[in-house]
């Protein structure tokens, strides 16, 4: 039986569905009717470097392994790949609308799905960005957000929000956001390009004032003054502003635990994309 060594009481635990280990979050666990599942980089059928369990099919694997996989991920959650619902991400802030007529299908571009339709499941790929899970329980809808730092700086974690409020009938402060496993502030180092586009989002932060791990701050600075970004935290910030009741932080990071999720970083851009998976059961 396929397991992982992390948990993390009152926020996340792993388990295993139809032998996949996945994680789960208390906060979105209260609703016996809503399935959400982050899965691993363990348990499928993929060959090195896409080892084992990859979801994405434009990064050079397999095709058939690829559906393969797919197969396994629907599989566990008991569903039908013919009742997800994808998109083609393009770092954007782009928010599509989806509905049951959207089913076994790519929705469109975008890097944020909201629907109020029970029987749909949104689905993405991550391998470092930042998943974000939407829950308002008082309207059943959800939302899933997909958020590398192009799509921090332009919000998409915010436009998701304000989607759901606008398109479907939601009250931010009854939503419950989720910030999933994704590269950390540990291992986050970047360029002068990203430090820019971050400093005129947050204009109150600078890589140059920043300080070795000082929690809350946007940027950390070690190694001969490198700047690391706080991917989790500038999100945190968004949906904060947006007007979100609860954001719930992983605090799990991709790239230092390369074993159990592809990492862009870590693995220097060759491999796979693990999946994130959240809908309502239709009811009988």
């Amino acid at each position: 039986m396929l397991t992982t060594p992390f948990r993390k009481k009152g926020v996340f635990r792993h388990e295993v569905a139809g032998r996949l280990p996945v994680y789960r979050f208390d906060q979105l666990s209260n609703d016996p009717h809503l399935a959400h599942a982050v899965f691993t980089r363990l348990g499928g059928i993929s060959r090195p470097p896409f080892a084992s369990l990859n979801l994405g099919h434009t990064v050079g694997d397999d095709p058939t392994a690829v559906q393969a996989n797919h197969t396994r991920v629907y599989g566990a959650l008991g569903i039908h790949g013919s009742q997800a619902v994808t998109c083609h991400m393009t770092h954007s802030a782009d928010v599509l609308l989806v509905t049951a007529a959207n089913k076994g299908q790519v929705a469109g571009q975008g890097d944020a799905m909201v629907t109020a339709d029970a029987g749909v499941y949104l689905s993405m790929r991550f391998a470092d960005c930042v998943p974000i899970l939407l829950h308002d329980p008082q309207r059943k809808a959800i939302g899933l957000a997909h958020a590398g730092w192009r799509g921090t700086v332009k919000d998409v974690a915010g436009a998701a929000v304000r989607s759901m409020v606008n398109q479907l009938g939601c009250s931010a402060q009854a939503i419950t956001a989720v910030i999933g496993p994704s590269i950390g502030r540990c291992c986050y180092q970047v360029g002068q390009d990203v430090i820019q586009a971050m400093e005129a989002v947050f204009p109150q932060e600078t890589a140059q004032a920043a300080v070795e791990d000082q929690d809350g701050r946007l940027f950390s600075r070690r190694n001969g003054g490198y700047a690391y970004l706080d991917l989790w935290e500038a999100n945190r910030r968004q949906l904060e502003a947006a007007g979100v009741g609860r954001v719930i932080v992983a605090g799990l990071c991709t790239a230092c635990h390369a074993d159990f999720f592809f990492s862009h970083r870590a693995e220097r851009g060759r491999t796979g994309r693990f999946g994130v998976v959240l809908g309502y059961r239709e009811q009988a």
